[in-house]
């Protein structure tokens, strides 16, 4: 059986995770997938690809869903992926009963060429932007509402910047988000929907910290206990949720990180060692028992098996 890494341009963390799977004599190799022209319905050469790069590349993405018809398995789900966004995800958590910051989605600055007023009548106008601040506070942060990487994240302290860097966020649709005063702050890694991994995390520098007893017992439990909930309503298999702790509170701040940050020269040794064998756990395992991405081509059908993921509609227990 044979795993595929399709990667850009970080350069540790594949290398150590096609070594580590191949060093497990498993019945399974892995190596970097290779790509030309791709013939439409075309049997994809790999049982499981993990993809580290589809989201900055339309072709790739375009790849792994036809390789899903084929019944390759794909580490994340492109077709979720690509429908995701972190609005869906805010009122999500909420319906989950996970602490989620006030977040509102805001109509688009600017449009693309060919949309002219009339493709607008039913946007409000002029927007209201006191109940809008009102509601959300200030300070706050605004971002793209599909954005990753901290690409176009700005806190405005006034209203004065708020309209500066919406102006500014051109065709990006936005939301803004109330600012929590938190006193730590995680990243917490998912693997596979149950290994789990809080990491401490400076955002200002955006770096990770190696800290002993980081978290109250309490509060890392909730963290651990939100993050698999999280990644089970999603369907991700690697994923990322970053929690700000306020007063002993996790507010899930941001969680649609399907390629979160493994490179050794990013996350540490210590962290970096953790990463390689849970994730080379997880696709060894999902090349031998796992089921395929898609099990069947009737769209109709998929949806309702969705709606059924394992904690959709479920609650978090109260602490």
């Amino acid at each position: 059986m044979k795993i595929g890494l399709l990667v850009g341009r970080e350069g540790t963390f594949p290398q150590a995770l096609i070594a580590e799977i191949n060093a497990r004599n498993a019945g399974v190799t892995a190596e970097y997938v290779k790509l030309g022209g791709v013939h439409m319905a075309e049997k994809c050469k790999y049982d499981v690809i993990v993809d580290r790069i589809s989201h900055e590349i339309p072709f790739y993405r375009a790849y792994l869903k036809s390789a899903v018809l084929s019944g390759a398995k794909v580490i994340n789900n492109p077709f979720w992926w690509t429908a995701d966004d972190k609005f869906f995800n805010y009122s999500l958590a909420t319906y989950l009963g996970i602490a989620i910051p006030k977040t509102v989605l805001l109509p688009q600055k600017a449009y693309k060429q060919g949309v002219v007023s009339e493709s607008l009548r039913n946007l409000e106008y002029p927007l209201d932007w006191e109940g809008i601040v009102d509601y959300v506070g200030l300070p706050a942060f605004i971002k793209p509402y599909d954005g990753g990487g901290w690409r176009g994240v700005s806190r405005v302290n006034s209203f004065e910047e708020l309209m500066q860097k919406y102006d500014e966020s051109g065709t990006d649709c936005m939301v803004l988000q109330e600012y929590v005063p938190f006193t730590r702050y995680v990243r917490s890694y998912c693997i596979g929907k149950k290994d789990v991994c809080p990491m401490a995390y400076d955002p200002i520098f955006q770096r990770y910290l190696v800290v002993d007893n980081y978290l109250e017992p309490a509060v890392e439990e909730r963290v651990r206990r939100e993050t698999i909930l999280i990644n089970e309503a999603l369907g991700y298999d690697i994923n990322t949720v970053e929690f700000a702790i306020a007063d002993g509170i996790p507010y899930a701040i941001d969680y649609m990180n399907p390629a979160p940050d493994a490179d050794w020269w990013s996350v540490g040794s210590v962290y970096f060692k953790w990463l390689t064998v849970k994730v080379a756990d997880l696709a060894i395992e999902t090349a031998l028992h796992g089921e395929p991405t898609l099990t069947g081509h009737r769209w109709d059908h998929l949806l309702k098996d969705e709606i059924k993921r394992p904690g959709v509609g479920q609650s978090a227990e109260a602490d």
